[in-house]
């Protein structure tokens, strides 16, 4: 599918923000200025990501009426979620700055805490629900993003062993999404026999496009990246979002300016494991065209 930078944005800035919010709600409460800056940036994060998606849709000013779909669509439940957790998140964050401690914000932290986790699941749902792009239709998509968001939540909130041990996970998380999804395309079984229905007639093959011009459909639903491009960039995200901060953080012992220096490798490294996670993704749309990229090849 197309990597739109609207969509890595919204998943990156999101999962950032919201897995933030559960470590200064439970894990890792802070108080005074300190509270403030943290509440500020992890607000910011979330805010700017569910933002940022709004440039994907045709008619963004509409983008209230996903609210009501909630039944059926996980990006209305997403919507839902994410307005829930921040307005959950208020009082603690007051109650943060103010140095209130124990005080009449701190209750509302496990029940923010839940809905950030129930933000972050609904996202990841966007995509493995769709049993049309059989890449994502797995349980490596929800596990890389709560690990994307723990991760980043705990270097963003100082937590120098949780980040470590979230880290391996992330890694390990990425490490499968790639291996695994590399042959889910093949394994559903997919093809164009399959696609058109035509298959008890013998062997289906493109005789002639339907088309002469590239269409929306073919824009946004197919796309091919190198296997070579593929090979750099994954070790590119692998790296820079997991290798480089547990480097780093491992060296300093755990120093504010050693975290300081992580979160930006992380964020690079997801924005590059998140452009691969979109322009890898298979859609069976491209049947019709001729078009599906061959698992490796993309």
């Amino acid at each position: 599918m197309h990597p739109a930078p609207s969509v890595i944005l919204f998943t990156v800035l999101s999962g950032l923000g919201f897995g933030t919010m559960v470590f200064l709600a439970v894990f890792a409460p802070v108080a005074g200025w300190a509270a403030f800056g943290l509440w500020a940036l992890a607000y910011g994060a979330a805010v700017a990501g569910l933002l940022a998606s709004t440039f994907h849709l045709g008619r963004p000013e509409r983008a209230w009426r996903a609210f009501s779909q909630w039944r059926t669509s996980w990006l209305s439940r997403e919507g839902i979620a994410a307005v829930a957790t921040l307005a959950a998140m208020a009082p603690v964050a007051l109650s943060d700055w103010l140095g209130q401690g124990i005080g009449f914000g701190r209750g509302f932290g496990l029940l923010g805490a839940v809905l950030a986790l129930a933000t972050i699941a609904t996202t990841s749902m966007i995509y493995a629900q769709l049993k049309t792009v059989p890449r994502w239709h797995h349980w490596t998509v929800p596990a890389q993003f709560f690990a994307f968001a723990l991760a980043g939540g705990a270097m963003m909130t100082g937590q120098h062993g949780a980040a470590l041990g979230l880290l391996a996970l992330l890694a390990a998380a990425l490490v499968a999404h790639w291996r695994l999804g590399d042959g889910q395309f093949a394994k559903a079984g997919a093809s164009m026999a399959s696609a058109t229905g035509l298959g008890d007639l013998g062997r289906v093959a493109l005789f002639d496009p339907g088309h002469t011009a590239t269409s929306y459909v073919m824009r946004e639903m197919i796309f091919t990246v190198g296997r070579k491009h593929v090979a750099r960039l994954r070790a590119i995200a692998l790296v820079m979002a997991c290798l480089v901060p547990a480097v780093i953080l491992l060296v300093s012992g755990g120093s504010p300016v050693a975290f300081a220096l992580a979160v930006p490798s992380h964020l690079l490294g997801a924005l590059a494991a998140r452009w691969l996670f979109f322009a890898q993704a298979e859609h069976v749309v491209g049947l019709y065209y001729g078009a599906r990229g061959r698992d490796g090849d993309q």
